[in-house]
């Protein structure tokens, strides 16, 4: 699937998903038990960050500085409305470039829409992007290969190099992988952490 045609499905689903996600505990647990490992508060990226929300407030406690990316219009326009302060691009994780280095970087159940010829350089995208000692919080799915499920009246895709693949790419990136965790079992659903070795 096109990343601006998942866009065009989250668009329809925006109001939803922010009325059920923005305050929910969904993933919350797991989320700050990854920011135990963040040794500085300075930035931290957002990748398919839907209308912000929990995440979001956490870390703004912490005092950092968010960017947000995601491929929906509409999740963008609520993500700005509800954090003005933060910086939140309608941006293609596939395609989007930048000079900065984060901190922190999480995609929580974003890549998994990734298209499959996709997921590895992204992947490798987000190590590039870390700062030395760097936190990489994601998930994936326990799979490999792509798949699709219909959800809210819409068919929606996914795909995934699976756990042994996923955590090869992290570590000839130079990452150590400290948890990771089938959070929602017997869902096949995977939430890694890992670090950036810190060489200075």
């Amino acid at each position: 699937m096109k990343p601006e045609n998942l866009g065009e499905k989250y668009d329809k689903i925006a109001d939803w998903w922010h009325e059920r996600h923005f305050d929910s505990d969904y993933g919350v647990k797991q989320f700050k038990s990854a920011l135990r490992f963040v040794s500085s508060n300075s930035n931290a990226l957002d990748v398919g960050c839907g209308s912000g929300g929990r995440f979001i407030h956490i870390l703004k406690a912490k005092e950092f500085k968010v960017t947000g990316i995601d491929v929906s219009i509409e999740m963008i326009k609520l993500a700005r409305k509800n954090h003005p302060d933060e910086s939140f691009l309608l941006q293609d994780i596939c395609l989007w470039e930048t000079n900065e280095k984060f901190d922190f970087i999480y995609a929580w159940d974003s890549i998994f829409h990734l298209p499959l010829d996709m997921q590895k350089p992204v992947l490798n995208k987000l190590c590039r992007l870390l700062n030395q000692g760097g936190i990489l919080f994601y998930t994936f799915g326990n799979a490999i290969g792509e798949s699709t499920g219909e959800w809210l009246g819409d068919v929606f895709y996914y795909s995934s190099i699976g756990i042994n693949d996923n955590l090869q790419l992290l570590i000839e990136n130079d990452l150590s992988v400290l948890h990771l965790e089938l959070d929602q079992y017997p869902e096949k659903h995977v939430c890694v952490l890992a670090q950036k070795a810190n060489t200075k």
